[in-house]
């Protein structure tokens, strides 16, 4: 295999891959926990920044130019001879095509992994914003104590559920998790729809706004700080290839990617809506956090906490499929001239820990996901999702 074929990836629990072709099902499923990340958490704050409308044409949009991009990496994958992203980024740019799209996935990778990180912390052990402090699900059930502090809460489970789901070296071989954390994103968004219609027919939900509202406080360009964290939330494309190529056809692929898109955008739709509905101007960045506050009763806090944790075991299940890409990636980028890392479980495993370290300082580090979506969104994943696809189709 050349250094631009990289999603072979190795890992310990598999010791035969390739031998079954993948399903449709699983591929579906491995595509919608690719996109559904950390994203959704914002979707809400989008509607509260732009408005209903907007926010909704634009979800459409990026829904439709993501499976067109997709559309078009696929079709000149296989007009070339290689497997991966960077492949046919090489084979249209040479080695510095490949370079560009290896450092876009690192930077995105990154980035999303500690996002999720950043939201299993907010959810376990709370937020301070400013004078405002949100108690996370641990304080609020235990009390305050060193062994539910952030710190500590984000130890336990990176040891515990991330690096255990990290040794699979086979997307295929995530279709269960992905499943589950499917399964947990759509109970997650149909337990707000519920609170958010109980809140309608209890005339407790905020007045949505159709359209920005312009003021002292909002610019005309604050509005587009919502469109790298749209772009983020439908960025999957790192995980095209791994994916696509363990199904037999392309057009299963394709097939693939159109059913979790549409589940996708109908999931955004309903969870920003409902969302927004709920907490209005109140909505936080990672509207988790708005979970937080006293629903009058031990059924609505009940629902309350069912929301929270179900979207942190989602975020648990999602980390190691976006760890996939960027461990291969970075592999490439560092170790090109060595052996495969199937067969370097030395290499892998300290690759593997790096990673996971290094994300775990990140999310202790960083206060605020909005950051990381503006970032993201305008940059790195922008190229990936949809610049370098274009560049390719010129090309």
């Amino acid at each position: 295999m050349s250094p631009a074929t990289g999603f072979h990836v190795p890992l310990l629990p598999d010791s035969n891959p390739g031998k079954k072709q993948a399903t449709v099902s699983g591929a579906v499923f491995n595509v919608v926990t690719s996109i559904v990340g950390a994203g959704i958490m914002s979707i809400p704050a989008i509607l509260k920044v732009l408005g209903v409308v907007p926010a909704f044409a634009m979800i459409l949009i990026v829904a439709v130019l993501a499976e067109i991009s997709v559309d078009f990496l696929m079709r000149f994958t296989n007009s070339v001879e290689t497997t991966t992203y960077a492949g046919v980024m090489r084979e249209a740019f040479g080695p510095i095509g490949a370079l560009c799209v290896q450092i876009c996935v690192i930077i995105t990778n990154t980035g999303g992994l500690i996002l999720f990180l950043i939201i299993i912390g907010d959810v376990l052990s709370g937020k301070q914003n400013g004078e405002e402090v949100h108690l996370g699900i641990l304080q609020q059930w235990f009390g305050i104590h060193w062994w539910n502090s952030r710190e500590f809460a984000l130890l336990v489970t990176l040891v515990v559920v991330m690096l255990p789901l990290n040794l699979y070296r086979r997307v295929e071989s995530l279709k269960y998790s992905s499943a589950v954390s499917t399964a947990l994103a759509v109970l997650f968004v149909g337990v707000c729809s519920g609170l958010g219609i109980v809140a309608l027919v209890q005339r407790k939900t905020q007045t949505p706004r159709l359209f920005p509202k312009l003021d002292y406080r909002t610019s005309f360009f604050d509005l587009f700080t919502a469109v790298p964290v749209v772009v983020t939330a439908f960025t999957f494309h790192f995980n095209v290839h791994p994916i696509g190529f363990e199904l037999a056809k392309q057009s299963e692929m394709t097939t693939a990617v159109q059913i979790a898109l549409m589940i996708c955008a109908l999931l955004y739709f309903t969870i920003g809506l409902f969302g927004y509905l709920l907490f209005g101007d109140s909505t936080q960045s990672d509207i988790l956090i708005n979970f937080d506050r006293n629903a009058g009763s031990a059924l609505g806090s009940f629902f309350n906490s069912l929301v929270r944790v179900s979207y942190t075991l989602h975020i648990m299940l999602v980390f190691p499929l976006v760890n996939f890409s960027l461990r291969t990636n970075l592999d490439e980028l560092m170790f090109h001239q060595k052996t495969l890392l199937a067969k370097d479980n030395k290499r892998f495993l300290i690759l593997t820990l790096v990673l996971l370290v290094f994300c775990y300082l990140a999310a202790i580090a960083v206060p605020d996901i909005w950051y990381f979506f503006q970032f993201m969104g305008s940059t790195s994943a922008v190229c990936l999702a949809f610049i370098f696809p274009g560049m390719i189709v010129l090309r």
